[in-house]
């Protein structure tokens, strides 16, 4: 297993690196940083300043060391737009995109799994026919829509929910959240919905496909002959057998709510740093964009490392076959 993490951890850093080289060619194929942070009244001489001080004039593979150094620091620079230090502005949005995403992937999570065992069991009764009709919505409309129409339903209809916003926050020093506070959960019910639907309705349907494959396995035949109880059949023998496949997807889906918060955060204008990833492209703001792209593949790296420890342990013929 030592050996597997550390292909693994190769693998992670080939990956980062690559996306570290699409980050720095930002710098230099979208549009001049120094057009960005001065008016068109800047003389030359104060242009070409400003690129000496930004080390725009040295040699390519120069920029790109410093680039890479100051990235392994967490360092990308100063906002163009704000003028603040892009990572002081990643960790001050940071708490919102991460709660946002914990929620939904509790709800996609626990949703998920609950109907997709069901609709797997019962699978012709005519819930489980409405459930999987009702499920096709989450496929087939976009995110957008999906919050626009929750917004006009629950907020400007019924007015139960605020339509955008994070609602009340609690400052921990070290963290700000909004899950300690029920104006912060009122606020946040409606983009975790919209953001959790479409991945909710993939675990389901693949919890629905694994378990129907399993219960018609020979070791569930002979489970149900010395007598187990249905509860002991359904959840501890079927649900652990199916959980390989479920745990990949429920892996790229975390980082997937992550990378794909952007237009749930843009829909209900939630602090996160999805909304400050839109905003910096429209600004052209290249620090904060390429961050923003390291933050998100490195996320999706860790992410996919933990799920291949998991397969370890939930999957013992992974461990046997080495």
């Amino acid at each position: 297993m030592f050996l597997f993490i550390l292909k693994r951890l190769a693998q992670s850093l080939l990956v980062m690196a690559v996306v570290s080289a699409v980050s720095f060619s930002l710098f230099n194929f979208v549009g001049d940083p120094v057009n960005n942070m001065v008016g068109q009244d800047a003389t030359r001489e104060q242009r070409v300043e400003i690129r000496e001080k930004l080390g725009l004039n040295d040699p390519i593979l120069t920029q790109y060391a410093r680039f890479m150094g100051n990235a392994v620091r967490g360092d990308f620079g100063l906002s163009y737009r704000i003028r603040r230090p892009v990572d002081q502005l990643i960790m001050e949005r940071l708490p919102a995109t991460l709660e946002l995403v914990f929620v939904s992937a509790v709800i996609a999570l626990v949703v998920g799994i609950g109907l997709g065992v069901y609709t797997g069991i019962r699978r012709n009764t005519f819930l489980s026919r409405a459930i999987l009709s009702i499920s096709l919505i989450g496929v087939s409309l976009p995110t957008f829509i999906i919050g626009i129409s929750l917004i006009y339903l629950f907020a400007v209809t019924l007015r139960w929910l605020p339509s955008s916003g994070r609602g009340g926050t609690v400052d921990l020093g070290w963290w700000t959240t909004s899950l300690l506070t029920l104006d912060g959960w009122r606020s946040i019910i409606l983009p975790a919905i919209t953001l959790s639907l479409f991945q909710l309705t993939l675990i389901l349907r693949l919890v629905r496909a694994e378990m129907l494959e399993v219960m018609r396995t020979d070791y569930i035949k002979f489970a149900r002959a010395r007598g187990l109880a249905d509860r002991s059949i359904h959840f501890v023998h079927a649900l652990r057998n199916t959980l390989v496949p479920v745990i990949t997807i429920i892996g790229l889906n975390i980082g997937g709510l992550i990378a794909f918060s952007v237009i749930t955060e843009t829909v209900f204008q939630w602090p996160g740093t999805g909304l400050m990833f839109i905003q910096a492209v429209d600004f052209v703001d290249v620090p904060i964009m390429a961050a923003y792209l390291c933050f998100v593949a490195l996320l999706f790296v860790l992410i996919n490392l933990i799920v291949d420890i998991l397969y370890f342990v939930v999957d013992p013929r992974i461990r046997l076959g080495g």
